[in-house]
């Protein structure tokens, strides 16, 4: 899909209309809706004209509604089903008759209830083309690195090693290849659907438990399945007063992360404390999100104003944060 600046742009996901502002990388484009500016993948923009002919053929006339809705339920993207996987998207760049893969985006997907520790890497015979470990939060999503279209031919082995952070079970770990054929049929599939990504589900859940010790009983002693609650509990479960978005305290390494894979990093950690605080009935939050252009400040206001659980929310000096933070005000 190309775009010029200026022109009219249809975000896929939720049906707004805006235009473009600006270019960032073959990859991303800087766009405008209603009055606020952020990044997207070209990849999730359309042109809007086809919408605008099919609502004309219906026979819509008269003038525009004063506000749109800001998503249409038919819109979503379909979330995987609860499990992990390994996703994986095509990036393509122009030639002379058709667009090609240039390379293919990494990610790692949890879609459990349940923060993990992972390990990973990819390679190829001879050669390790990348390796990472770390934590990965429920329901959260991880860029790990590009490989290229050419490497992808050469069926590099994308191995996984995953355990739950109460390290309450045994890790569960495995290896991906994917042959030339079943790569151009992923591809091929991801055209024609007009999707973005394909994925592998690594695990359905955490299975494997490990052995407990024999509970020695003693009088007013805590019951097995007590215990089994308590130790399930971790910081992760607690509510955060204090919510810190710098991208140095979400990750060990940002190295091979765009600004764009960063941002969705934090927005993903907003989402699950806004998460913690709705079932903690929490009162108040401050969120730190620092100065710099106010990309992610903006985000992050648009995000509260579409919470229902958000009485209001304060964005002025906060005394030690000075003007880099939000206080927000909860009700439920």
């Amino acid at each position: 899909m190309k775009f010029s600046i200026g022109d009219k742009i249809l975000v896929k996901r939720t049906g707004e209309e805006g235009h473009v502002v600006a270019f960032i990388n073959d990859e991303m484009v800087e766009v405008e809706i209603k009055r606020a500016t952020f990044p997207m993948y070209i990849e999730d923009l359309d042109h809007p004209y086809l919408k605008w002919f099919t609502e004309k053929k219906k026979g819509k006339t008269g003038s525009a509604p004063e506000q749109l809705p800001v998503e249409r339920i038919k819109d979503r993207p379909k979330r995987l089903a609860q499990g992990i996987y390994l996703s994986f998207i095509p990036v393509f760049k122009p030639d002379m008759m058709e667009d090609i893969v240039d390379h293919v985006k990494v990610h790692l997907l949890n879609e459990l209830p349940t923060d993990i520790f992972f390990k990973y890497d990819c390679s190829l015979p001879g050669q390790k083309l990348f390796s990472l470990e770390g934590k990965l939060h429920a329901f959260g999503n991880l860029y790990l690195h590009n490989v290229t279209y050419e490497d992808m031919g050469a069926q590099p082995r994308f191995n996984w090693e995953i355990e739950d952070t109460a390290k309450e079970k045994q890790p569960l770990n495995g290896t991906i290849r994917i042959k030339p054929p079943k790569l151009f049929e992923h591809i091929n599939t991801l055209l024609q659907n007009n999707e973005p990504s394909f994925s592998y589900k690594l695990l359905d859940e955490l299975l494997e438990e490990r052995k407990p010790a024999t509970p020695i009983a003693t009088e007013g002693s805590v019951s097995p399945k007590q215990k089994e609650k308590k130790s399930k509990l971790t910081l992760q479960d607690l509510p955060r007063y204090e919510l810190d978005l710098h991208i140095e305290k979400l990750v060990n390494n940002i190295q091979g992360l765009s600004n764009a894979d960063m941002l969705q990093i934090q927005l993903n950690e907003l989402h699950h404390a806004l998460d913690l605080a709705r079932r903690h009935h929490q009162e108040r939050m401050v969120i730190i999100h620092g100065l710099g252009k106010g990309i992610l400040r903006d985000e992050v206001h648009k995000i509260l104003k579409a919470t229902p659980e958000v009485l209001r929310f304060v964005d002025g000096w906060q005394g030690q944060y000075g003007f880099g933070a939000t206080e927000v005000f909860f009700k439920h």
